[in-house]
Protein backbone atom coordinates (compact mmCIF):
# COMPACT_ATOMS: atom_id res chain seq x y z
CA UNK A 1 0.00 0.00 0.00
CA UNK A 2 1.33 3.21 -1.02
CA UNK A 3 1.54 6.32 0.65
CA UNK A 4 -1.40 7.90 -0.76
CA UNK A 5 -3.74 4.68 -0.65
CA UNK A 6 -2.68 5.02 3.11
CA UNK A 7 -3.93 8.88 3.12
CA UNK A 8 -7.24 7.92 1.52
CA UNK A 9 -8.16 5.15 3.62
CA UNK A 10 -7.51 7.51 6.73
CA UNK A 11 -9.39 10.27 5.20
CA UNK A 12 -12.42 8.31 4.54
CA UNK A 13 -12.72 7.81 8.19
CA UNK A 14 -12.65 11.81 8.52
CA UNK A 15 -14.36 12.97 5.17
CA UNK A 16 -17.30 12.16 3.42
CA UNK A 17 -15.61 9.91 0.43
CA UNK A 18 -12.06 10.84 1.90
CA UNK A 19 -12.23 14.32 -0.37
CA UNK A 20 -13.60 17.96 -0.10
CA UNK A 21 -15.00 17.72 -3.95
CA UNK A 22 -16.45 14.66 -5.20
CA UNK A 23 -14.80 14.33 -8.77
CA UNK A 24 -11.50 14.38 -6.42
CA UNK A 25 -12.31 10.81 -5.35
CA UNK A 26 -11.37 9.15 -8.74
CA UNK A 27 -14.83 7.75 -8.82
CA UNK A 28 -15.38 7.86 -12.62
CA UNK A 29 -12.15 5.97 -12.74
CA UNK A 30 -12.46 3.07 -9.80
CA UNK A 31 -8.89 4.18 -8.11
CA UNK A 32 -7.91 5.50 -5.74
CA UNK A 33 -6.82 9.02 -5.68
CA UNK A 34 -3.34 10.93 -6.07
CA UNK A 35 -2.61 13.00 -2.48
CA UNK A 36 -0.68 15.83 -4.26
CA UNK A 37 2.35 17.04 -1.82
CA UNK A 38 3.36 20.05 -4.47
CA UNK A 39 3.09 21.74 -7.22
CA UNK A 40 5.75 24.18 -9.55
CA UNK A 41 4.82 25.49 -13.14
CA UNK A 42 3.48 22.83 -15.06
CA UNK A 43 4.04 19.72 -12.53
CA UNK A 44 2.71 18.21 -9.55
CA UNK A 45 4.41 15.70 -6.74
CA UNK A 46 2.22 13.71 -5.35
CA UNK A 47 2.90 11.96 -1.77
CA UNK A 48 4.94 9.12 -3.01
CA UNK A 49 7.09 11.05 -4.94
CA UNK A 50 5.86 10.59 -8.33
CA UNK A 51 5.67 13.54 -11.12
CA UNK A 52 2.99 14.55 -13.17
CA UNK A 53 2.51 16.53 -15.89
CA UNK A 54 -0.56 18.76 -15.10
CA UNK A 55 -3.72 18.74 -17.56
CA UNK A 56 -5.67 19.54 -15.27
CA UNK A 57 -4.14 22.99 -13.05
CA UNK A 58 -6.71 22.94 -10.57
CA UNK A 59 -9.78 22.74 -13.14
CA UNK A 60 -8.97 25.72 -14.65
CA UNK A 61 -7.78 28.56 -12.47
CA UNK A 62 -3.91 28.45 -12.87
CA UNK A 63 -3.41 29.79 -16.57
CA UNK A 64 0.24 31.09 -15.44
CA UNK A 65 0.92 27.29 -13.84
CA UNK A 66 1.76 26.41 -10.57
CA UNK A 67 3.18 28.47 -7.85
CA UNK A 68 3.86 31.42 -10.52
CA UNK A 69 6.77 33.23 -8.94
CA UNK A 70 5.04 36.59 -9.49
CA UNK A 71 1.73 35.97 -7.86
CA UNK A 72 3.72 34.08 -4.96
CA UNK A 73 5.56 37.28 -4.18
CA UNK A 74 2.36 39.72 -4.54
CA UNK A 75 1.01 37.27 -1.74
CA UNK A 76 3.94 37.38 0.30
CA UNK A 77 3.80 41.42 0.39
CA UNK A 78 0.00 40.64 1.45
CA UNK A 79 0.51 38.39 4.45
CA UNK A 80 2.00 40.61 6.75
CA UNK A 81 -0.15 42.79 6.59
CA UNK A 82 -2.96 41.06 7.36
CA UNK A 83 -4.86 38.41 5.88
CA UNK A 84 -8.71 39.12 6.75
CA UNK A 85 -10.31 42.47 7.49
CA UNK A 86 -14.25 42.24 7.13
CA UNK A 87 -13.70 45.90 5.86
CA UNK A 88 -13.22 47.47 2.36
CA UNK A 89 -9.42 47.56 1.32
CA UNK A 90 -7.99 50.14 -1.96
CA UNK A 91 -6.91 46.56 -3.28
CA UNK A 92 -10.98 45.57 -4.21
CA UNK A 93 -11.36 48.77 -6.27
CA UNK A 94 -7.77 47.82 -8.22
CA UNK A 95 -9.15 44.73 -8.87
CA UNK A 96 -12.76 45.42 -9.79
CA UNK A 97 -11.19 48.13 -12.95
CA UNK A 98 -9.40 45.26 -14.24
CA UNK A 99 -12.43 42.93 -14.30
CA UNK A 100 -14.18 46.16 -16.15
CA UNK A 101 -11.55 46.94 -18.62
CA UNK A 102 -11.56 43.52 -19.79
CA UNK A 103 -15.52 42.64 -19.47
CA UNK A 104 -17.07 46.22 -20.99
CA UNK A 105 -20.65 44.85 -20.13
CA UNK A 106 -19.81 44.87 -16.35
CA UNK A 107 -20.79 48.12 -14.86
CA UNK A 108 -20.35 47.15 -11.70
CA UNK A 109 -19.17 44.28 -9.58
CA UNK A 110 -19.27 42.47 -5.95
CA UNK A 111 -16.44 40.22 -5.14
CA UNK A 112 -17.35 36.93 -3.52
CA UNK A 113 -15.43 33.76 -2.36
CA UNK A 114 -16.27 31.07 -5.32
CA UNK A 115 -18.01 30.63 -8.12
CA UNK A 116 -21.29 28.76 -6.80
CA UNK A 117 -21.45 32.23 -4.52
CA UNK A 118 -21.34 34.24 -7.43
CA UNK A 119 -23.98 32.10 -9.96
CA UNK A 120 -25.98 32.12 -6.68
CA UNK A 121 -25.86 35.79 -6.00
CA UNK A 122 -26.58 36.98 -9.45
CA UNK A 123 -29.85 34.72 -9.40
CA UNK A 124 -31.11 36.14 -6.69
CA UNK A 125 -30.11 39.35 -7.97
CA UNK A 126 -32.07 38.30 -11.54
CA UNK A 127 -35.11 37.32 -9.84
CA UNK A 128 -35.02 40.21 -7.44
CA UNK A 129 -34.72 43.32 -10.40
CA UNK A 130 -37.32 41.48 -13.10
CA UNK A 131 -40.01 39.94 -9.99
CA UNK A 132 -40.29 36.80 -11.51
CA UNK A 133 -39.29 33.37 -10.66
CA UNK A 134 -38.62 30.51 -12.73
CA UNK A 135 -35.10 30.20 -14.25
CA UNK A 136 -34.18 28.65 -17.81
CA UNK A 137 -30.67 26.70 -18.04
CA UNK A 138 -29.01 24.20 -20.41
CA UNK A 139 -28.10 20.55 -19.78
CA UNK A 140 -25.02 19.44 -18.94
CA UNK A 141 -23.97 23.44 -17.83
CA UNK A 142 -22.80 23.29 -14.51
CA UNK A 143 -23.25 26.41 -12.17
CA UNK A 144 -21.80 25.37 -8.95
CA UNK A 145 -23.88 23.55 -5.77
CA UNK A 146 -26.74 25.98 -5.14
CA UNK A 147 -30.08 24.57 -4.70
CA UNK A 148 -32.00 26.02 -8.07
CA UNK A 149 -29.50 24.82 -10.03
CA UNK A 150 -28.82 20.95 -8.96
CA UNK A 151 -31.42 19.82 -11.52
CA UNK A 152 -31.83 16.65 -13.92
CA UNK A 153 -33.20 17.45 -16.74
CA UNK A 154 -36.11 16.04 -18.16
CA UNK A 155 -36.16 14.19 -21.93
CA UNK A 156 -39.00 17.09 -23.23
CA UNK A 157 -37.49 20.02 -25.34
CA UNK A 158 -38.00 21.94 -22.12
CA UNK A 159 -39.18 20.77 -19.00
CA UNK A 160 -39.17 21.83 -15.42
CA UNK A 161 -36.83 20.01 -13.31
CA UNK A 162 -36.38 17.78 -10.86
CA UNK A 163 -33.80 17.46 -8.14
CA UNK A 164 -30.65 16.17 -9.11
CA UNK A 165 -29.38 15.29 -5.37
CA UNK A 166 -31.26 14.54 -2.08
CA UNK A 167 -31.64 17.85 -0.19
CA UNK A 168 -32.85 20.13 -2.92
CA UNK A 169 -36.37 20.54 -2.27
CA UNK A 170 -38.82 19.40 -5.20
CA UNK A 171 -41.06 22.35 -5.24
CA UNK A 172 -37.65 24.21 -5.45
CA UNK A 173 -36.59 22.30 -8.44
CA UNK A 174 -39.13 22.53 -10.21
CA UNK A 175 -38.96 26.81 -10.52
CA UNK A 176 -36.01 25.61 -13.04
CA UNK A 177 -36.37 24.82 -16.47
CA UNK A 178 -33.89 22.90 -19.16
CA UNK A 179 -33.20 22.72 -22.34
CA UNK A 180 -30.63 21.26 -24.62
CA UNK A 181 -27.89 23.53 -25.32
CA UNK A 182 -26.86 24.92 -29.07
CA UNK A 183 -30.77 24.13 -29.41
CA UNK A 184 -32.13 27.33 -30.93
CA UNK A 185 -35.61 25.98 -31.14
CA UNK A 186 -36.19 24.64 -27.82
CA UNK A 187 -34.93 28.35 -26.75
CA UNK A 188 -37.35 29.92 -28.96
CA UNK A 189 -40.29 26.88 -27.46
CA UNK A 190 -39.36 28.16 -24.06
CA UNK A 191 -38.85 31.82 -23.95
CA UNK A 192 -42.62 31.65 -26.21
CA UNK A 193 -43.97 29.27 -23.20
CA UNK A 194 -43.09 30.69 -20.45
CA UNK A 195 -40.66 33.96 -21.46
CA UNK A 196 -42.94 36.09 -19.24
CA UNK A 197 -42.08 34.06 -16.17
CA UNK A 198 -38.45 33.35 -16.39
CA UNK A 199 -36.03 35.71 -14.50
CA UNK A 200 -33.15 34.64 -16.55
CA UNK A 201 -31.54 32.76 -19.09
CA UNK A 202 -28.12 31.14 -16.82
CA UNK A 203 -25.29 29.52 -19.55
CA UNK A 204 -22.21 28.43 -20.12
CA UNK A 205 -21.39 30.28 -23.27
CA UNK A 206 -18.20 27.49 -23.86
CA UNK A 207 -19.47 24.71 -21.56
CA UNK A 208 -16.26 22.84 -20.05
CA UNK A 209 -18.65 20.65 -17.76
CA UNK A 210 -19.39 18.23 -19.85
CA UNK A 211 -16.02 18.63 -21.43
CA UNK A 212 -15.45 21.07 -23.48
CA UNK A 213 -18.68 21.94 -26.10
CA UNK A 214 -18.63 25.20 -28.62
CA UNK A 215 -21.41 27.37 -29.42
CA UNK A 216 -23.15 26.72 -32.55
CA UNK A 217 -22.55 30.06 -34.65
CA UNK A 218 -24.66 32.46 -33.96
CA UNK A 219 -26.43 30.40 -30.93
CA UNK A 220 -25.01 33.23 -28.27
CA UNK A 221 -26.99 35.83 -30.05
CA UNK A 222 -29.86 33.93 -30.25
CA UNK A 223 -30.00 33.70 -26.25
CA UNK A 224 -29.12 37.42 -26.49
CA UNK A 225 -31.99 38.49 -28.86
CA UNK A 226 -34.56 36.25 -27.20
CA UNK A 227 -34.02 37.10 -24.12
CA UNK A 228 -34.28 40.55 -24.07
CA UNK A 229 -37.42 40.69 -26.38
CA UNK A 230 -38.84 39.04 -23.35
CA UNK A 231 -37.59 40.77 -20.12
CA UNK A 232 -35.26 38.25 -18.85
CA UNK A 233 -31.72 38.90 -18.15
CA UNK A 234 -29.32 36.54 -19.35
CA UNK A 235 -26.61 35.56 -17.34
CA UNK A 236 -23.25 34.39 -18.44
CA UNK A 237 -21.33 31.60 -16.15
CA UNK A 238 -17.43 32.93 -17.51
CA UNK A 239 -16.31 31.03 -14.16
CA UNK A 240 -14.38 28.90 -16.37
CA UNK A 241 -13.80 30.39 -19.74
CA UNK A 242 -13.78 34.23 -18.21
CA UNK A 243 -10.01 35.34 -18.68
CA UNK A 244 -9.41 31.59 -20.32
CA UNK A 245 -10.43 31.94 -23.80
CA UNK A 246 -9.67 35.92 -24.05
CA UNK A 247 -9.16 38.27 -21.17
CA UNK A 248 -12.92 39.36 -21.77
CA UNK A 249 -13.53 35.63 -21.80
CA UNK A 250 -16.52 34.03 -24.20
CA UNK A 251 -18.36 37.49 -24.44
CA UNK A 252 -15.22 39.23 -26.33
CA UNK A 253 -14.54 35.75 -28.53
CA UNK A 254 -17.86 35.61 -29.98
CA UNK A 255 -19.08 39.45 -29.31
CA UNK A 256 -22.49 39.28 -27.36
CA UNK A 257 -22.66 40.97 -24.35
CA UNK A 258 -24.57 39.32 -21.08
CA UNK A 259 -26.44 41.23 -18.22
CA UNK A 260 -24.98 39.60 -16.05
CA UNK A 261 -21.20 37.63 -15.69
CA UNK A 262 -20.23 35.11 -13.16
CA UNK A 263 -16.58 34.56 -12.60
CA UNK A 264 -13.82 32.46 -10.75
CA UNK A 265 -10.79 30.00 -10.98
CA UNK A 266 -8.63 32.45 -13.19
CA UNK A 267 -9.48 35.42 -11.43
CA UNK A 268 -7.91 34.15 -8.33
CA UNK A 269 -5.14 32.24 -9.66
CA UNK A 270 -5.73 29.27 -7.51
CA UNK A 271 -6.98 31.48 -4.74
CA UNK A 272 -10.76 31.22 -3.57
CA UNK A 273 -12.81 34.15 -5.57
CA UNK A 274 -15.47 34.75 -7.45
CA UNK A 275 -17.22 37.52 -8.61
CA UNK A 276 -20.36 38.73 -10.31
CA UNK A 277 -21.13 41.85 -12.16
CA UNK A 278 -22.88 43.54 -15.08
CA UNK A 279 -25.54 46.52 -15.92
CA UNK A 280 -25.86 49.33 -13.31
CA UNK A 281 -28.74 49.34 -13.15
CA UNK A 282 -29.49 45.71 -12.30
CA UNK A 283 -26.63 45.76 -9.88
CA UNK A 284 -28.14 49.16 -8.23
CA UNK A 285 -30.78 46.38 -6.98
CA UNK A 286 -28.08 45.16 -4.18
CA UNK A 287 -27.97 46.30 -0.68
CA UNK A 288 -27.12 48.49 0.96
CA UNK A 289 -28.40 50.66 -2.10
CA UNK A 290 -31.17 48.23 -3.05
CA UNK A 291 -33.20 45.48 -1.57
CA UNK A 292 -31.28 42.47 -2.88
CA UNK A 293 -29.27 41.27 0.06
CA UNK A 294 -26.01 39.46 -0.48
CA UNK A 295 -22.98 39.39 1.69
CA UNK A 296 -19.93 37.34 2.54
CA UNK A 297 -17.42 37.55 5.49
CA UNK A 298 -14.30 36.89 3.43
CA UNK A 299 -15.69 38.84 0.39
CA UNK A 300 -12.59 40.63 -1.50
CA UNK A 301 -10.14 38.82 0.90
CA UNK A 302 -7.28 41.08 0.55
CA UNK A 303 -4.87 38.11 -0.26
CA UNK A 304 -7.17 36.61 -2.54
CA UNK A 305 -7.17 40.08 -4.22
CA UNK A 306 -3.58 40.25 -4.39
CA UNK A 307 -3.43 37.19 -6.29
CA UNK A 308 -5.96 38.34 -8.79
CA UNK A 309 -4.13 41.98 -9.54
CA UNK A 310 -0.88 40.17 -10.26
CA UNK A 311 -2.78 37.55 -12.15
CA UNK A 312 -5.05 40.05 -14.21
CA UNK A 313 -2.10 42.46 -15.04
CA UNK A 314 -0.35 39.94 -17.00
CA UNK A 315 -2.77 38.85 -18.72
CA UNK A 316 -4.35 42.11 -19.60
CA UNK A 317 -1.04 42.21 -22.05
CA UNK A 318 -2.68 39.47 -24.36
CA UNK A 319 0.09 38.39 -25.40
CA UNK A 320 -0.10 35.51 -23.43
CA UNK A 321 -3.19 34.48 -25.05
CA UNK A 322 -1.41 34.17 -28.33
CA UNK A 323 1.05 31.97 -26.96
CA UNK A 324 -1.23 29.46 -25.58
CA UNK A 325 -3.54 29.45 -28.28
CA UNK A 326 -0.66 28.23 -30.28
CA UNK A 327 0.78 26.01 -27.91
CA UNK A 328 -2.63 24.35 -27.46
CA UNK A 329 -3.29 24.13 -31.52
CA UNK A 330 0.23 23.06 -32.01
CA UNK A 331 -0.25 20.03 -29.77
CA UNK A 332 -3.76 19.25 -30.89
CA UNK A 333 -2.85 19.05 -34.54
CA UNK A 334 -0.41 16.25 -33.56
CA UNK A 335 -3.40 14.14 -31.54
CA UNK A 336 -5.79 14.99 -34.34
CA UNK A 337 -3.59 14.11 -37.32
CA UNK A 338 -2.95 10.58 -35.60
CA UNK A 339 -6.40 10.30 -34.75
CA UNK A 340 -7.81 10.39 -38.49
CA UNK A 341 -4.89 8.59 -39.70
CA UNK A 342 -5.07 5.67 -37.44
CA UNK A 343 -9.45 5.88 -37.21
CA UNK A 344 -8.68 5.92 -33.49
CA UNK A 345 -12.76 7.16 -32.07
CA UNK A 346 -12.18 9.53 -30.40
CA UNK A 347 -13.48 13.59 -30.73
CA UNK A 348 -11.07 15.99 -29.86
CA UNK A 349 -13.11 19.53 -28.84
CA UNK A 350 -11.42 22.76 -28.10
CA UNK A 351 -11.63 26.36 -27.18
CA UNK A 352 -8.73 28.08 -26.60
CA UNK A 353 -6.46 26.75 -23.60
CA UNK A 354 -9.55 24.16 -22.90
CA UNK A 355 -9.87 20.89 -24.56
CA UNK A 356 -11.43 17.44 -23.85
CA UNK A 357 -10.54 14.07 -25.95
CA UNK A 358 -14.43 12.50 -26.02
CA UNK A 359 -14.61 8.91 -26.48
CA UNK A 360 -17.04 9.11 -29.13
CA UNK A 361 -16.72 8.72 -32.69
CA UNK A 362 -19.71 11.29 -33.24
CA UNK A 363 -19.45 15.11 -32.98
CA UNK A 364 -20.05 16.47 -29.25
CA UNK A 365 -22.30 19.54 -29.26
CA UNK A 366 -24.65 19.15 -26.28
CA UNK A 367 -25.37 16.76 -23.38
CA UNK A 368 -26.80 14.35 -24.91
CA UNK A 369 -23.92 13.48 -27.45
CA UNK A 370 -21.15 14.47 -24.77
CA UNK A 371 -23.38 10.94 -23.07
CA UNK A 372 -22.44 8.98 -25.61
CA UNK A 373 -18.87 8.73 -25.32
CA UNK A 374 -17.20 5.70 -23.71
CA UNK A 375 -16.40 6.16 -20.21
CA UNK A 376 -14.65 2.83 -19.37
CA UNK A 377 -12.64 3.47 -22.28
CA UNK A 378 -12.03 6.86 -20.77
CA UNK A 379 -10.65 5.77 -17.31
CA UNK A 380 -8.46 2.52 -18.90
CA UNK A 381 -7.26 5.50 -21.13
CA UNK A 382 -6.71 7.87 -17.89
CA UNK A 383 -4.53 5.19 -15.84
CA UNK A 384 -2.28 4.53 -18.79
CA UNK A 385 -1.66 7.97 -19.05
CA UNK A 386 -1.44 8.12 -15.16
CA UNK A 387 1.28 5.46 -15.22
CA UNK A 388 3.18 7.51 -18.00
CA UNK A 389 3.73 11.09 -15.86
CA UNK A 390 0.44 12.40 -17.35
CA UNK A 391 -2.62 13.69 -15.01
CA UNK A 392 -5.55 14.55 -17.19
CA UNK A 393 -9.13 14.99 -15.54
CA UNK A 394 -10.56 11.80 -13.80
CA UNK A 395 -13.37 12.46 -15.52
CA UNK A 396 -14.62 12.32 -19.78
CA UNK A 397 -17.26 15.07 -18.71
CA UNK A 398 -14.16 17.75 -18.01
CA UNK A 399 -12.10 20.09 -19.57
CA UNK A 400 -8.26 19.80 -19.48
CA UNK A 401 -5.89 22.85 -19.53
CA UNK A 402 -2.49 24.01 -20.82
CA UNK A 403 -0.93 26.84 -18.88
CA UNK A 404 1.72 29.40 -19.81
CA UNK A 405 4.05 26.81 -18.39
CA UNK A 406 3.35 24.09 -20.56
CA UNK A 407 6.54 24.88 -22.83
CA UNK A 408 6.60 23.20 -26.12
CA UNK A 409 8.88 20.44 -25.98
CA UNK A 410 7.04 19.11 -23.20
CA UNK A 411 3.01 19.18 -24.89
CA UNK A 412 4.77 17.60 -27.68
CA UNK A 413 6.84 14.70 -25.86
CA UNK A 414 3.25 14.59 -24.34
CA UNK A 415 1.85 13.95 -27.27
CA UNK A 416 4.03 10.88 -28.08
CA UNK A 417 2.31 9.15 -24.61
CA UNK A 418 -0.91 10.64 -24.80
CA UNK A 419 -1.16 8.98 -28.43
CA UNK A 420 0.24 5.46 -27.03
CA UNK A 421 -2.52 5.82 -24.76
CA UNK A 422 -4.86 6.39 -27.25
CA UNK A 423 -3.83 3.26 -29.35
CA UNK A 424 -3.43 0.79 -26.09
CA UNK A 425 -7.43 1.78 -24.99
Amino acid sequence: MNQSEKLFKEARKRIPGGVNSPVRAFGAVGRTPKFIARSRGPWIWDVDGNRYLDFVMSWGPLILGHANPDVIKAVKRALPLGTSYGAPTENEIRLAALIQSAFPSIEKVRLVSSGTEAVMSAIRLARGATGRKLILKCDGCYHGHADSLLIRAGSGIAQFGIPGSKGVPEELAKLTLSIPFNDEEALEAVIKKYGRDIACFILEPVPANMGVVLPKSGYLQKARDLTKRCGSLLIFDEVVSGFRLAFGGAQELFGVQADLTCLGKILGSGFPIGAFGGRLSVMNELAPEGEVYQAGTLSGNPIAVCAGIETLKKLKERAIYRTLQKRTDDFLSILKMEIKRKSIQVTVNQAGSAFTLFFNQAPVFDYASAKLSDTKRYARFFHTLLENGIYFTPSQFEANFISFAHEPGLLKRAARVILKGLLEN
